[in-house]
């Protein structure tokens, strides 16, 4: 088979007007048809990458050539020819972005494991790219498959590991147009937005601490039924002073990063909900304190100014969480795939699971084994490379 292709590379310092003067000596050839292109930039090093489809009349290539070793000459770069045949075939397999954050510098040894591992797996990377402009701790890299049913959740479970073992969060998410087109973002409240778990604080102030924290503990892990646990613990609440809501509020903490990341998603016009298995008094304080849309919670009865042991209406449990996600998203008028769900508990799982995208955010082991995504290292900020926002 005849070369009727060449794949022209131009390489050196990087300075405006390259791009410009070598696609324009192209042009006045107008039998030599661009047909792809690949730019990239690195410390002011310009790579860029010409895919030229040749004519079957070849008088005009050492002319061609020529010009473009002149024009490289002038502006001090280097030129790189290679001709080659019009059979190459794109990998056929699913495409997947790996998307990695890191509290601190990403390592080579974690490149060199997570690529080893692709390459395992006969996935091809097709571009690597940081996201954050001013540090090396976030990468994107788009991957494609060059075979038909890989088996991707196998794939995900190794670089996992391969992500904890450096400490690196990372997302593997499917490639295709609902990755940047997320409008919902719901949040479970305890250990997710805040960093207590609100019941146990009310517990410590009523002196049955231990009792409801390992109630907690339990059903947090899966090991007893939600709504069984919740209405033993609420139970022994009765008789705590509403009085004594206020002073356990003002001590709770948010998460590391949650303000930071509500108000940017929020600028961006996403709208935000809490769906808590917990109280809906502190979910509306917290609602209100983040300016977040929506608030969904359990209701404590209050009689005389003390909480009676009792739940009011239904318990907003695991599968009450996963209908109210998807109340939400036909109220918004958006996809599922359009909606982002981050929480830390097995009650948050088929919400989780729900979700377009469900992130197990410093989650419980259960949580993390099951979650399509989990990030276990890094602040709720990291969220954004999830979405494919950059820092910049």
């Amino acid at each position: 088979m005849s070369k009727n292709l060449v794949l022209v590379t131009v390489t050196g310092k990087d300075h405006p007007g390259i791009t410009a003067q070598l696609t324009r000596l192209i042009s006045q050839y107008s039998d030599y048809n661009i047909i792809d292109i690949g730019q990239s930039l690195i410390h002011g090093t310009l790579s860029l990458s010409l895919l030229v489809k040749l004519p079957k009349t070849k008088n005009k290539h050492q002319e061609i050539e020529n010009k473009m070793r002149s024009l490289c000459q002038n502006l001090e770069m280097t030129l790189s020819l290679k001709f080659l045949e019009e059979d190459y075939n794109s990998q056929s397999g699913d495409k997947y972005i790996l998307s990695c954050v890191a509290n601190k510098n990403i390592s080579a040894g974690f490149i060199a494991d997570i690529s080893e591992k692709l390459a395992d797996n006969t996935i091809n990377i097709q571009q690597i790219f940081k996201t954050s402009p001013q540090n090396f701790h976030s990468l994107e890299i788009a991957t494609s498959a060059q075979t038909q049913n890989l088996k991707w959740e196998k794939v995900k479970a190794d670089l996992i590991t391969i992500s904890n073992a450096h400490q690196v969060d990372m997302a593997l998410i499917k490639d295709d147009i609902w990755r940047r087109n997320k409008r919902l973002i719901v949040f479970d409240m305890d250990s997710t937005l805040i960093q207590s778990e609100v019941i146990v604080e009310m517990a410590k102030v009523h002196g049955v601490g231990d009792e409801v924290h390992r109630i907690t503990e339990e059903a947090m892990n899966g090991k007893i039924d939600f709504d069984e646990s919740l209405t033993r613990r609420v139970k022994l609440l009765s008789g705590l002073k509403e009085s004594e809501l206020q002073n356990i509020l003002s001590k709770i903490k948010l998460t590391d990063g949650v303000e930071d990341f509500i108000k940017k998603i929020q600028n961006l016009g996403y709208k935000t909900a809490i769906i808590s298995g917990g109280f809906q008094y502190f979910a509306n304080s917290f609602k209100q304190r983040l300016g977040i849309d929506y608030a969904f919670a359990n209701d404590l009865e209050i009689i005389d100014g003390k909480i009676n042991g009792v739940i009011k209406g239904s318990i907003v449990n695991a599968e009450k969480k996963a209908m109210l996600l998807e109340v939400l998203a036909q109220q918004e008028g958006i996809k599922l795939e359009q909606v982002v769900a981050i929480g830390d508990g097995a009650n948050d799982l088929p919400m989780l699971a729900k979700a377009g995208l469900g992130i197990a955010f410093h989650a419980k082991d259960i949580v993390r084994k099951t979650a399509q995504q989990n990030m276990s290292h890094t602040p709720m900020t990291s969220v954004l490379h999830f979405l494919g926002l950059t820092d910049a």
